[in-house]
């Protein structure tokens, strides 16, 4: 006999019956601790990362995220160097109220007035719970203070939650009855507080938002249930880098529910994620393996067959390879099928088909790399970042000659808002304040800081040596002018230009020893004012060294532009063994590809550099190994091949990043017992290569962070090559060519671009340089590539202004890229 059916079956069908929303379609906890229905996520507190905007209360709507940064704030529109509160212990989770909490404190110490960027909090100290929790499809969210806010604070904090510009410029939104479009540029009114900041007007006032409500994929309502009204405004009115928010101010004199907010994301019903198919966007040799992976919703259990079609010279299409895919597994929220195609010789132009879906065309060619793939790193993206030079490129000018007023000594206990720390004295013979002459010649602009920290004018110097001393690219495409200060792009001079980039870091990481007896920790700009600066960067000074003893100028006209005032850059000193080791494997380095280019600057430079090892204590025994290396490499003295005896026993636990650098000097080394722990040690790092390789369907050691996870693979491949070339039967020149396939565009997410700009048929072409501010790109620039959403949504946004994704540096996220590019084209060619 049938059972009859429940009181609980008998509500389940009659909900889908009706067309209701079933239990497993609404918004509920998942394992990974955030609620999830399709089409819509609700994180709360993975993220902490409120400067870029990730943290708090965030919202991936339908395969986007909407909105972010969820939380309560002190400044009506918040920037970098302002206060944010800290968690409170572990986020808490509810399972029976499927609700989600996490407690948050103001002042954040770690960050209030000291650490690595110092924010200058109020006199103003207080804890909350932030709590989210489903209702239906829409999520509450919950404010509640541990005691209510002092009188003096009650009109001034809110809780706000930013919204993705790049999403929203020219869709409209509704307030109430007020109805607007949200601008593509930040509008006034506006007026100057007391403080001298900008207060933008609002867009709009009310008790309910709609967001885009003539776009299915992004409406999103906020109703203010408990608090003030809503406001939005539009958070690039003071800040380049803003996005558009909604705020509300807490209610008055209350603790618990002092503010409540009803979110409603319209996410689609059955909504997945499309598949995305993840090649080279520059092609492949012939040689290499070649393959591609798709990614594909959890949800979607759809198998395609893979398609390689070879398109001909009148535009048809005939099919190369058909394949069942291979479903490699889970990777963060997503399943990955892969596509091997290695079998497939023939040069031409090819595509690939899955479903509906194609690629754009790409080459199979043993020319593949021949051309516009490393050369643009060389001919325009160094170039530009050029210090202390007027950069030209044919009817362009991308900075005038800047910094020529380079550098007076840093104050004396004092922590810049960039990371810079001077302590109770400056290490040298200069007083604080005090120009420093011979400062003013060479380097490069790293990121969009324009700062010259010695670990990334080192790296740069060192990786660009390597790839002469390994691959001797002659290319000659631009002009150098260091007597005159004229750099000219896309106009040879007969010299080879990784031998003038290489001249130019070499300028200023020996100038700087040379004056000050010492590395320099860097230079950079004393004022915010002046760091915050966008274009051309020779805007940033006057050129002119000012001199203090000078009464005509006031000191507090510092970053003004007035000529003759103290706006010139400051240079901070340190006590840092790995800088320190960083800067003599750059001269040490610098001395070899200098020798017969420039003697006299390549003497100067070995001279220097066994200066500083000497100097450097023999307990940093892993660096300072691996500077005498390099120096072993560079004169051939017993000494560092001594030294390199006696501290084998601590480069196990530093290999994975000294390694690749010890094993260049193993034909210079003697002693048979020190190259068998050498060996030992580069076979144990390659059995955890091996393994960590096979944890991702990219094939590469990959754990994704919240930026700089594509430098690291390019770091990584870049290391891979000279351990191939030490161990060829430990290392596999396959960890080369997917490291490289990562960049030009097979990794995670919607975003398949490469991350180098101009290289490749899609590429990051919205970059964060000192270009930014113009929506443009440096061609070459090597960006940090797909961030990670934690805890699992990789995402790479065509925005100017998220460092994390899209910001240029230099160092390893320059160099690596170009070496990883020649490694290839010279183990395949």
């Amino acid at each position: 006999m049938k059972s009859l059916p429940t009181t609980t079956t008998l509500l389940t069908a009659f909900t889908l019956l009706l067309g209701q929303t079933s239990a497993d379609e609404r918004l509920h906890l998942n394992e990974q601790e955030y609620l999830e229905m399709p089409g819509l996520n609700v994180m709360l507190a993975h993220d902490y990362y409120p400067e870029g905007h990730q943290g708090g209360v965030s919202i991936i709507q339908n395969g986007r995220r909407v909105a972010t940064n969820g939380d309560l704030r002190l400044d009506r529109t918040p920037g970098q160097w302002q206060p944010v509160p800290t968690m409170i212990g572990e986020r808490q989770i509810d399972p029976e109220s499927q609700s989600i909490s996490a407690r948050f404190q103001y002042p954040d110490p770690e960050k209030n007035r000291n650490g690595f960027n110092p924010v200058v909090y109020p006199d103003l100290e207080f804890a909350y719970t932030l709590t989210v929790h489903p209702e239906g499809n829409s999520v509450i969210v919950t404010v509640d203070l541990d005691q209510a806010l002092p009188k003096e604070w009650q009109e001034k904090v809110a809780f706000m939650i930013e919204f993705f510009p790049g999403n929203l410029f020219g869709k409209a939104y509704y307030m109430d009855e007020q109805m607007g479009l949200f601008p593509r540029q930040a509008n006034g009114p506006g007026r100057l507080e007391e403080n001298g900041g900008y207060h933008i007007d609002a867009l709009a006032t009310g008790k309910t938002l709609v967001v885009a409500p003539e776009d299915d994929e992004l409406r999103l309502k906020i109703e203010s249930l408990v608090g003030e009204d809503i406001e939005l405004v539009d958070g690039r009115g003071p800040h380049t880098n803003g996005w558009f928010l909604a705020r509300s101010l807490l209610k008055s004199d209350a603790d618990k529910k002092a503010l409540v907010w009803k979110i409603t994301p319209n996410a689609l019903p059955d909504w997945k994620s499309k598949p995305v198919i993840q090649v080279s966007q520059v092609g492949y040799h012939q040689n290499q393996e070649k393959y591609a992976i798709i990614e594909l919703d959890k949800l979607d259990e759809k198998r395609h067959p893979v398609d390689l079609l070879r398109i001909e010279t009148n535009g048809s299409e005939t099919l190369a390879k058909s394949s069942e895919v291979e479903d490699w597994g889970r990777f963060l929220r997503y399943d990955y099928l892969h596509f091997d195609f290695s079998d497939i010789i023939e040069p031409g132009l090819y595509r690939i088909r899955y479903g509906e879906l194609k690629t754009h065309a790409f080459t199979i060619s043993d020319t593949v790399y021949n051309r516009h793939v490393w050369q643009p790193t060389l001919e325009y993206f160094l170039p530009v970042q050029m210090c202390h030079v007027r950069v030209n490129d044919r009817y362009r000018v991308w900075h005038d000659v800047c910094h020529l007023d380079d550098a007076r000594m840093a104050p004396v206990d004092h922590n810049h808002f960039d990371g810079y720390i001077q302590g109770p004295d400056t290490m040298t013979n200069y007083a604080p304040g005090s120009p420093i002459l011979g400062l003013n010649h060479g380097g490069w602009h790293d990121a969009g800081d324009d700062d010259l920290r010695v670990e990334s004018q080192s790296r740069t110097i060192y990786g660009l040596t390597l790839a002469w001393e390994e691959f001797r690219p002659t290319y000659d495409n631009t002009t150098i002018d260091q007597e005159n200060r004229v750099v000219e792009i896309l106009r040879p001079d007969g010299k080879p230009d990784i031998l003038q980039q290489i001249e130019h870091g070499t300028l200023t990481v020996l100038g700087g020893y040379q004056a000050l007896g010492r590395f320099y920790r860097g230079i950079i700009t004393p004022t915010k004012r002046q760091y915050v600066l966008v274009g051309d960067p020779s805007a940033q000074t006057d050129n002119q060294v000012f001199n203090p003893s000078d009464k005509t100028v006031n000191e507090p006209s510092i970053g003004t532009g007035v000529k003759g005032s103290p706006d010139d850059r400051w240079v901070f000193t340190e006590q840092h063994p790995v800088h320190e080791g960083l800067g003599i494997l750059g001269l040490s380095s610098a001395s070899r590809a200098l020798r017969e280019y420039n003697d006299k600057l390549a003497s100067e430079a070995l001279a220097a550099a066994i200066d500083a090892w000497t100097k450097l204590p023999d307990e940093y025994g892993a660096v300072k190994a691996a500077a005498a290396a390099d120096l072993l490499l560079s004169t051939s003295d017993p000494q560092y091949e001594q030294f390199i005896d006696k501290h084998t026993e601590g480069l196990g636990e530093y290999f994975d990043k000294v390694g690749w650098v010890i094993v260049r000097a193993l034909p210079k080394l003697s002693n048979p017992a020190t190259i068998k722990a050498i060996t030992d040690i580069a076979e144990e790092y390659s059995q955890q290569v091996e393994k960590e390789s096979k944890q991702t369907p990219y094939g590469v050691p990959y754990t994704p962070e919240i930026w700089g996870a594509g430098w690291k693979i390019q770091r990584f491949g870049a290391m891979q090559y000279f351990l191939h070339k030490a161990y060829p039967d430990l290392y596999s020149e396959e960890l080369i060519f997917r490291a490289l396939n990562f960049i030009l565009g097979c990794h995670p997410g919607s975003n398949s671009a490469s991350f180098v700009s101009g290289v490749g048929s899609d590429s990051l072409t919205v970059g964060y340089g000192f270009n930014r501010a113009d929506w443009s790109y440096i061609p070459g620039g090597s960006a940090s590539g797909t961030a990670l959403i934690r805890p699992d949504f990789p995402e790479l946004l065509k925005w100017p202004f998220l460092w994390q994704q899209t910001e240029y540096v230099l160092g390893n996220g320059t160099t690596d890229y170009l070496l990883l590019a020649l490694a290839a084209e010279k183990l395949l060619d």
